[in-house]
């Protein structure tokens, strides 16, 4: 079943991807205004997990509105929805492969075929009712002939990585991201130097695998003698990137709800700290970045926050993901006028 939906995926991709070919990507983004003569609109897309599908439910309604979309930024699961969209997939293409794929497994790289035993063996990895645990023949993993993996994390990754392979295969060997129908960045961690890296320049999935490699989860990316993780640990909602692409109009999909204070200490953190006492995945979702958070939420000159309190990053259920869904749609909605009238600048 997932063969047949991604070939069907493909298919569509194929058609969008010939009308797409036939327009002109500017080579140096955002230097000029767009012929008809409207600001250039950036959409940044937040990381969240799961609750990314909220950011489906507005693309949805970003498309009834006919907004325009010259550049997209992402972080984690938001570099995966807006790398998919830079290729040319449109919402309802999303929503399907978020509703069809078993995200759950595809993001616990789960192996179904042993899932039955409580505990088993293959190919030198220990798994526990599916899940690995170990690795029994001690290596660093190379997802397939781009992708490669190792350090800290318990997970590869390997299946989503070859699910996002398949679904970006018309543009292996792109020069860099401007070339897609819509230019794109994501963002990634890296750890070793605790700096931001904006990727531009690889391969469209080793940009997207790294962007959501959640420390102490997913095997960091080696990439160019760097080891990648999470963006969201530096910058979970890139509205300053797409800024620098060229953007006048930004509209931001946050999926953090929690209120910032003002007087937290952003000089205490250490990356290297928080590896060194654990607690890895708790720091990896409460973003340490509050400040940088806060002016990037303050620059969105549409900030679109729908409410998902009640969901966690592994709310990956169908039922979940539909509701998730209706609300990125419902606060989408209600920020309707404000996107009209923004695109109304001159």
């Amino acid at each position: 079943m997932r063969k047949t939906f991604i070939i069907t995926l493909l298919l569509i991709f194929t058609t969008t991807m010939t009308a797409a070919s036939l327009q002109t990507v500017p080579t140096t983004p955002g230097d000029e205004l767009h012929p008809d003569g409207r600001p250039l609109v950036g959409l940044v897309l937040g990381g969240g997990g799961a609750k990314g599908a909220a950011e489906v439910g507005a693309l949805k309604v970003l498309e009834e509105l006919d907004t325009p979309i010259d550049f997209i930024a992402g972080t984690s699961i938001g570099s995966i929805v807006g790398g998919l969209y830079a290729c040319g997939y449109k919402a309802n293409d999303i929503e399907e492969l978020f509703l069809s794929q078993q995200w759950l497994n595809l993001f616990s790289n789960r192996n179904i075929s042993v899932a039955a035993n409580i505990v088993d063996e293959q190919d030198g990895t220990l798994y526990i009712l599916g899940f690995p645990i170990l690795k029994t023949k001690p290596k660093e993993n190379v997802d397939d002939d781009k992708v490669e993996t190792g350090g800290l994390g318990l997970l590869s990754g390997r299946q989503i990585t070859h699910l996002l392979d398949s679904l970006t295969k018309p543009f292996d060997g792109i020069e860099n991201f401007d070339k897609l129908p819509i230019p794109f960045r994501c963002v990634a961690v890296d750890m070793k130097n605790q700096e931001e890296i904006i990727m531009n320049n690889c391969e469209l999935e080793l940009a997207m695998r790294a962007s959501m490699a959640i420390p102490g989860a997913f095997k960091p990316v080696k990439w160019k003698g760097r080891s990648l993780v999470d963006g969201g640990m530096m910058n979970n909602l890139p509205v300053d990137v797409v800024r620098s692409m060229g953007a006048d109009v930004v509209i931001a999909i946050d999926l953090e709800s929690d209120d910032l204070d003002e007087d937290e200490d952003e000089d205490k953190f250490s990356l290297k700290e928080t590896f060194g006492i654990g607690g890895l995945l708790d720091w990896a979702f409460s973003r340490p970045d509050r400040k940088k958070l806060k002016v990037n939420r303050e620059d969105a000159d549409v900030y679109i926050s729908p409410y998902l309190a009640d969901f966690e990053v592994s709310s990956f259920s169908r039922e979940s993901i539909i509701t998730m869904m209706e609300r990125g749609e419902k606060a989408t909605r209600e920020k309707a006028q404000e996107i009209k009238d923004l695109l109304k600048r001159k």
